[in-house]
């Protein structure tokens, strides 16, 4: 018997993600100089939605959002984002195959 080996980004390709155009359920608030629990996310993010733009803000791309809540524990307390669930049909589709 051979043991198959799966990659994990094999199984996360099967997911699928409806994107609710001009309404993300994230957004970084306005800072002056990124917080390190909001540059952590640049690192720790699954989906890598988090990164630093020229100007050394951290922006967030919500598309390919995995709602894992990573970012929710990190940095809502803190107030450095704004979390809500996407509108129903939209957000992310597991498929586990």
């Amino acid at each position: 018997m051979t043991a198959s080996v799966v990659r994990i980004e094999d199984k996360l390709y099967q997911n699928r993600y409806l994107v609710d155009a001009g309404r993300p359920h994230i957004k970084v608030r306005q800072h002056q100089s990124p917080s390190p629990n909001l540059l952590a996310l640049t690192v720790v993010c699954p989906a890598k939605c988090y990164e630093v733009n020229e100007d050394g803000q951290v922006e967030v791309i919500a598309d390919g959002c995995m709602e894992c809540g990573t970012c929710r524990v990190l940095c809502e307390e803190s107030g450095d984002i704004d979390w809500s669930y996407p509108r129903g049909g939209f957000g992310v589709l597991f498929k586990f195959g």
